[in-house]
């Protein structure tokens, strides 16, 4: 099937890709617009694996405050360039993501920043919940680990499903962004203050 310049436009308007990159996907999946578009996403998250170790100094401090007044977010979004942080699409990435920290509470960036004893205190509840369910000592450290994963995506702001689109994680969400950019991003820090609470 010919790539029209059609399909070569609305995959651009779709994923933000670049013209030949666009049409490269739109010939090795012949021309399913759908199928391309998935492709570029895919390499779009190895490319920003690939930019993860580049220093990133600049930035841009994201802020949102829910519509009662009662939940207010700052997010420290870091970038390569000064350049980057002036544009509009990386602020409004740094909007999104504090509209997370606001709606999800997300206590942590990462699983390296939750205290080691906090962990190790998890664990050990795990462990003995499995056991008192009555299963075997090596079923129960499967089942502790299993419970981790989901232990460190209700605290670590990374491994949350993000909530505008939760079929993907708030880290993925990052990297697509990283992809579209062009740049290493990373999320500082975050501060959530709610009435009440």
């Amino acid at each position: 099937m010919a790539v029209t310049a059609e399909a070569i436009k609305k995959l651009r308007n779709m994923t933000g890709a670049g013209m030949l990159d666009v049409k490269k996907a739109l010939d090795e999946t012949g021309g399913d617009i759908e199928k391309a578009a998935q492709l570029l996403r895919e390499r779009g998250i190895a490319k920003a694996a690939k930019k993860s170790d580049r220093e990133a100094r600049e930035g841009f401090i994201g802020s949102y405050i829910h519509h009662n007044g009662k939940i207010g977010v700052l997010v420290e979004l870091n970038c390569e360039t000064d350049f980057v942080a002036r544009n509009e699409q990386f602020q409004n990435l740094a909007k999104n993501v504090a509209i997370h920290v606001a709606m999800a509470n997300p206590q942590y960036v990462s699983r390296d920043q939750v205290p080691e004893d906090l962990v190790e205190s998890e664990r050990k509840t795990l462990r003995a919940q499995a056991i008192d369910e009555g299963k075997p000592e090596e079923i129960a450290e499967k089942m502790v680990e299993g419970r981790l994963g989901k232990f460190f995506a209700e605290l670590c702001l990374l491994e949350q499903p993000y909530i505008k689109d939760d079929s993907k994680t708030v880290e993925k969400y990052l990297k697509e962004n990283i992809a579209k950019i062009g740049e290493n991003i990373q999320i500082g820090n975050f501060s959530r203050i709610a009435i009440g609470e």
